[in-house]
């Protein structure tokens, strides 16, 4: 039997799931423990102001249903609540409580540290060619996704990508 190579797309997903569950161990042990990853992927997905399923579903591009269940599921932990969507009396916000509120910090502190410790791995020239690669393919493959700023996903000759 001959081996297959491994995908381009497989060897990233390694590198996000290794992210993910740093994560949500870094979640739990500040405390806020028994959220799943696909809990912690939607959580990510929430505006500020609150997001509708349907966006948050679409985000994550999973079913409504997969969303309404994660949602849920999250909302019985105290991560978020549902309140009206100003801009729309029948329709509903998904909104993060003060306990999800309060998770971010350690998310995002986690984040910075993985950052780090894969630019330790690559260095400095590497991890930055590396994230405008990224950055390239993730703007060719979703056209609803905008970078921040163009150093975001500067390539490291100085050209933009996207």
């Amino acid at each position: 039997m001959m081996e297959r190579a491994v995908s381009s797309g497989w060897l990233m997903f390694i590198g996000f799931r290794a992210a993910e569950d740093r994560i949500v161990a870094a979640l739990a042990e500040a405390g806020y423990a028994g959220i799943t990853r696909a809990q912690a992927r939607m959580l990510a997905g929430i505006d500020p102001a609150g997001t509708r399923l349907v966006t948050l579903a679409d985000r994550a591009r999973i079913p409504k249903q997969t969303a309404l269940a994660l949602v849920n599921g999250i909302e019985a932990a105290g991560f978020v609540e549902r309140v009206p969507d100003p801009s729309d009396g029948r329709a509903r916000l998904i909104r993060l409580t003060a306990r999800g509120r309060g998770a971010l910090p350690v998310a995002i502190a986690e984040e910075a540290r993985i950052e780090a410790d894969w630019q330790a791995v690559l260095g400095v020239r590497r991890m930055r060619a590396l994230r405008g690669a990224l950055w390239e393919l993730a703007l060719s493959v979703d056209p609803h996704l905008h970078p921040p700023d163009a150093s975001e996903h500067e390539e490291p000759n100085g050209e933009h990508g996207g």
